[in-house]
């Protein structure tokens, strides 16, 4: 049986991102529970397309052993992180995703996933695909110009675009 994946979505997410790994999810049979990171599960597509989501970020806390692996869909994450840094919400991501790594979990994400993976401290010393943009801010994790990279239980995408060249690596770790 394949693994249980919690998927973080920001909000306003990138669409096309996150529609990408839960079509593939669901066509390789991966269970999934989509978590929004805000205050209600009513979201946004960075093109405005409204999103209902299962449930918040906030009721991910204390389940996390109810899960395989954790996702980080990206949007406008750190703009919206940073204009949102003292909200409930955005605290409630920081613990979840050290959390998971904690425990060893498999943790994905493209584009500015890797930077927030650098922020919390859990992807020290690790590659990581980013934004090209963002390359400069790394200073514990290794950012590449690399598509995807694998490097431990991490599983990064540089951008929305660079999802295909991650997902055959993600779906075999999770189908295992």
């Amino acid at each position: 049986m394949g693994k249980k994946v919690a998927v973080l979505v920001v909000n306003p997410v990138n669409g096309s991102g996150l529609f990408q790994y839960l079509e593939a999810f669901f066509e390789n049979g991966i269970s999934y529970k989509t978590f929004a990171v805000a205050e209600t599960t009513q979201i946004k597509t960075n093109s405005g397309v409204g999103i209902q989501t299962d449930d918040v970020v906030a009721n991910l806390k204390g389940h996390e052993d109810e899960y395989d692996a954790l996702l980080f869909a990206c949007g406008d994450a750190m703009p919206k992180f940073h204009e949102n840094a003292d909200k409930p919400f955005n605290q409630d991501l920081l613990a979840v995703i050290k959390s998971f790594s904690g425990k060893g979990k498999i943790i994905a994400g493209h584009c500015a996933a890797a930077l927030l993976f650098e922020n919390t401290g859990i992807s020290k010393g690790r590659k990581v695909a980013l934004h090209p943009f963002l390359k400069a801010a790394m200073k514990n994790s290794i950012g590449t110009d690399e598509k995807a990279v694998v490097d431990g239980p991490f599983y990064t995408a540089q951008t929305e675009n660079a999802i295909p060249a991650l997902l055959p690596d993600l779906i075999n770790a999770l189908k295992g």
